[in-house]
């Protein structure tokens, strides 16, 4: 079967495909979104622990959904940095768009692990972590589609499919060192520890992390697309204006692709371990090294997966993983919630083998919906905005579906609706993409 990798733009070197280079590409662009989803992660991760350090209240259910709306108000604000970090990446180059995004993220992060708290300054330490999160996801909304426009433009074109794993594997691997450092964390000291000094370790690790991708990001140039273009005088002088009077529709595919992703693997990665410990009762030092052991699963599926991707197509790959998390995340909530911690990571497990078959071949997919004119600004508004409607905002849903109606099930309905807007936005897709 032929491989639906496209041949290589118009004007590039094969020599600007060196081997070195593609290697300090692919791992400036990876490690970056390493810290956007450590960061994300370990604030869902240590949710029950920060809520009421800094929204005291009688019920910790309502305190934690305090704590998970302050994540999802973060994410509400990516389209902005989007719109921003696009128009910078597409207008003066993907280079120091990543380099200016990785550098936000890292300060807000690290300064959320020194805030004072409630019971030092009152209502102030809310609004303070208020906004290091919108800080945090003005610069996200840069960092997932630029390391993903990065990525596929530094790569050989007919490697593109396979190599798109790379920033999959980076988000995950964040995903994955998040879990392992609350799970060590939680181990080595006690909850009244955690609570009052402890869930402040985490987020000031963000300080090493952004100082090497500083240092991996600051070594490279940028892509041999957009250098040929700037050397054509090939730039956009408006691409906002551009991708919303000329790329509507996959602008459009683009949101609904982003809803399915983000919705499920969302809150499969940050939902799913409150529901164990808060819902199920499951102690969380062993939920998070669960999480971890399922997300290092995952990780491991990719590179087969880019593998698929690059020999089958990325329309397929996609729709084989949108269908499974569609038909597990109904059974695999039922088997959560039998009373043994093995079958709940087992059935964890189960649902989250999907979300390598989603990821990689999606990090491949987005970037041929647009052209390389505004291709960090489309991808950046659309990716955003689909992160924003449902991926971002699935935990706190979720947790608010449980608390309305009662039914501890309720969340894998909403996967599953997410899961259908996904695939019908996959369904126009072109055939040949």
């Amino acid at each position: 079967m032929s491989t639906t990798e496209q041949p290589a733009p118009p004007g590039s070197a094969s020599a600007s495909y060196e081997p070195r280079t593609v290697r300090r590409a692919m791992l400036a662009g990876s490690i970056g979104t390493l810290i956007e989803y450590y960061d994300f992660s370990i604030y869902g991760y240590l949710a029950v622990a920060i809520a009421p350090q800094f929204f005291p209240n009688e019920d910790p259910t309502a305190s934690t959904l305090a704590a998970l709306a302050v994540l999802a108000t973060g994410l509400v604000v990516r389209p902005l940095g989007g719109v921003f970090f696009g128009w910078l990446g597409d207008r003066w180059g993907r280079r120091k768009a990543l380099v200016s995004s990785v550098l936000c993220m890292g300060v807000a992060s690290s300064i959320t692990g020194l805030l004072p708290t409630y019971s030092q300054i009152g209502v102030l330490a809310a609004v303070l972590l208020f906004l290091t999160r919108l800080v945090q996801g003005i610069s996200s909304g840069g960092e997932s589609v630029g390391a993903y426009t990065y990525i596929y433009e530094s790569a050989p074109p007919r490697r593109r499919a396979f190599l798109g794993a790379v920033t999959p594997i980076g988000s995950n691997l964040g995903f994955m060192f998040a879990a392992a450092t609350a799970g060590a964390i939680s181990a080595l000291i006690t909850k009244d520890q955690m609570a009052d000094w402890g869930w402040r370790l985490p987020f000031l690790m963000a300080v090493p992390l952004t100082l090497i991708c500083l240092w991996a990001r600051l070594r490279i140039e940028d892509t041999p697309e957009f250098e040929e273009a700037a050397r054509r005088a090939d730039i956009p002088a408006a691409p906002i204006r551009e991708v919303l009077s000329t790329h509507r529709t996959a602008l459009l595919q683009s949101i609904g692709l982003a809803m399915a992703q983000g919705g499920a693997i969302f809150l499969g990665l940050t939902y799913m371990g409150i529901y164990m410990t808060t819902n199920l009762g499951y102690d969380p030092t062993h939920v998070f090294w669960l999480t971890a052991g399922v997300v290092l699963v995952t990780v491991l599926l990719m590179v087969p997966a880019g593998w698929l991707a690059a020999r089958f197509g990325c329309r397929r790959v996609l729709l084989a993983g949108l269908l499974g998390f569609l038909v597990t995340a109904y059974p695999a909530m039922t088997l959560m919630g039998r009373h043994s911690l093995a079958v709940a990571g087992l059935a964890y497990l189960l649902f989250m083998l999907s979300s390598a078959f989603v990821q990689v071949p999606a990090a491949s997919l987005w970037p041929r919906l647009f052209e390389r004119r505004v291709r960090y600004t489309g991808m950046a508004i659309g990716y955003n905005i689909g992160t924003v409607l449902a991926g971002g905002t699935a935990p706190y849903i979720a947790a608010f579906l449980v608390q309305r109606t009662g039914n501890l099930l309720s969340p894998a309905f909403f996967v599953m609706a997410v899961c259908l807007i996904g695939l019908g936005a996959l369904s126009t897709v072109r055939k040949d993409v």
